[in-house]
């Protein structure tokens, strides 16, 4: 199968988890919930993992059941000095460069974070789009709808011509059951969750090679 349309996620997928950058977006998360919503901190832990297992999100479960405001919310998690955590990534670049399939930023996340992410990264330019929590609102990853929405914001290509990049087994898992080629990134192994694995993204045009 040639690969015509790549789905990247953003956070852990273009950069490392050893970065610490998701760890301080998660601090931020928790920091909201007890100075804009006033939850008790214990409360923050046990809401976070049961919105995040239940809705996909935390953003997801807060609005669904104490209506925050998304703009709101997003602009505070986000709020963090991304250059202290990630830096220029000349090989990624290089080989995302050298991959001619169309390239889509798929994400949980907004469109500004996203663009400031690419930036620091020095990835800007190299995707066609962006779609981001807005595009596929009210829904999130990993909701069969989200990626409906994705596929459609993308010109609607055959899932079957799609490959999903991604760091968590709950989103390839789903994508591979959607009829996409999923790629498991941060990891060795993709077990049944994955068609593949990769460690570091610089590896994907010899992964995909032939078929793109």
């Amino acid at each position: 199968m040639h690969f015509t349309t790549l789905f990247f996620d953003l956070d852990e997928t273009l950069y490392p988890h050893a970065t610490g950058l998701w760890q301080a977006i998660g601090a931020r998360i928790s920091q909201y919930m007890r100075e804009r919503m006033d939850f008790a901190p214990d409360q923050v832990t046990v809401l976070r993992e049961k919105y995040f297992r239940e809705y996909g999100t935390t953003l997801r479960g807060l609005q669904a059941n104490h209506n925050v405001d998304m703009d709101d919310y997003l602009a505070f998690v986000h709020d963090v000095p991304l250059d202290r955590y990630i830096h220029p990534d000349p090989q990624l670049h290089a080989a995302l460069a050298g991959i001619p399939s169309r390239k889509f930023i798929f994400t949980n996340s907004d469109s500004n974070h996203a663009r400031r992410v690419l930036e620091v990264l020095g990835l800007e330019g190299l995707f066609e789009g962006i779609i981001d929590v807005h595009a596929i609102a009210p829904f999130c990853k990993p909701m069969p709808e989200a990626f409906e929405l994705a596929v459609k914001a993308a010109g609607n290509p055959d899932p079957a011509a799609c490959v999903l990049l991604d760091d968590q087994r709950r989103i390839t898992r789903a994508a591979l059951g959607l009829g996409m080629y999923t790629i498991l990134v941060g990891e060795e192994n993709p077990g049944e969750d994955a068609h593949a694995a990769l460690l570091n993204l610089s590896g994907l045009p010899g992964l995909l090679d032939g078929r793109i």
